[in-house]
Parts: C-alpha cells; sequence; structure tokens
C-alpha cells in the first residue's frame, strides 16, 4: 500500500451528470454526498480510460482516492494512479492493487511551469529526442504531447 501526493487544484476536471448522484443517500451529509457522488464520476472515468484493471474498486473521501484491483502490469497500475491524481479535487492517491507481472516503479514526477517533454527528457535521460518514451509511458492521460500543465504529475520509466 503507497500514498501519492497530488495538487488538489491543479488536472482534468470531471463533469457532473444524474448518474452519480448517489441513489440511498438518506443519512449521509452533505460532504459524504458529494465525496459519493465524485466517486462515481472518478470510477466511471477510470474504467473509460481502458487500463486493464481487473476488478477495480475506488473510493474517494475528502480529497483522498483509494483504487485496488489486479493490475496485468505496473505501468498499468502507475496510469491509474496518475490519471486519478491527475484529476481536479484529488489531493492523494492511496494504492491498493496488485500487480500481475511485477517490475521496477516508474519515476513520478511533476511538471512545472516552463516545462515540456523535451526539457522532462533531457533532464531524465540525457537527451530531448528521448520525449516520445515519456509520452508513451503516460497514454491514455495524455493525448497530445503539447498538453502538459504545472501540477500534473508524469510517469517518468526508468532508463
Amino acid at each position: 500500500m503507497s500514498l501519492f501526493s497530488f495538487l488538489k487544484s491543479a488536472g482534468q476536471k470531471l463533469t457532473p451528470s444524474r448518474e452519480d448522484a448517489p441513489t440511498a443517500a438518506g443519512g449521509l451529509s452533505e460532504q459524504e454526498r458529494d465525496d459519493l457522488a465524485f466517486q462515481n464520476r472518478l470510477t466511471r472515468f477510470a474504467l473509460e480510460l481502458g487500463v486493464p484493471v481487473e476488478g477495480l474498486r475506488l473510493t474517494f473521501r475528502e480529497g483522498k482516492a483509494t483504487v485496488a484491483g489486479v493490475a496485468e502490469s505496473q505501468a498499468h497500475r502507475e496510469n491509474v494512479i496518475i490519471a486519478i491524481g491527475n484529476t481536479a479535487g484529488v489531493e492523494a492517491v492511496e494504492d491498493r492493487m496488485t500487480v500481475v507481472h511485477p517490475a521496477p516503479a516508474a519515476e513520478f514526477y511533476t511538471v512545472k511551469p516552463g516545462d515540456t517533454l523535451g526539457k522532462i527528457a533531457r533532464a531524465h535521460y540525457g537527451k530531448a529526442s528521448r520525449y516520445p518514451e515519456i509520452f508513451e509511458a503516460n497514454r491514455p492521460m495524455l493525448t497530445d504531447p503539447d498538453k502538459i500543465y504545472p501540477g500534473q504529475v508524469l510517469r517518468i520509466p526508468r532508463d
């Protein structure tokens, strides 16, 4: 079990829908209802990513998401963690996933103002031309190598 920190105010904003409202919300505080609705949005978002995690379970309470399930690879595990963590409103992700084919963990890097994938690749790999490796390691969260933002957390695979 690991806990990863994220910038709560940065990231993709998830649009509420009618399906997010808790069906049996009796006896819950307004904060608990809001957390449950956000948990539903996060779960839908995680499933829509298409990252192979069997039995994905996600809970959310007071800024902290907890994810569990069985990931096929370490990369898939990390992709789910950073996708959830890079969502506005999430300040921490507790990882309770297991991995079928374990491998060394990637480094997590928080984007700073003025960063580009090329600049990050030069700092981590010695060559800016290796930025596609970082881009591919962060799919499906990243869809364009030019669309990164300060506060976003990226996976940097070990060399």
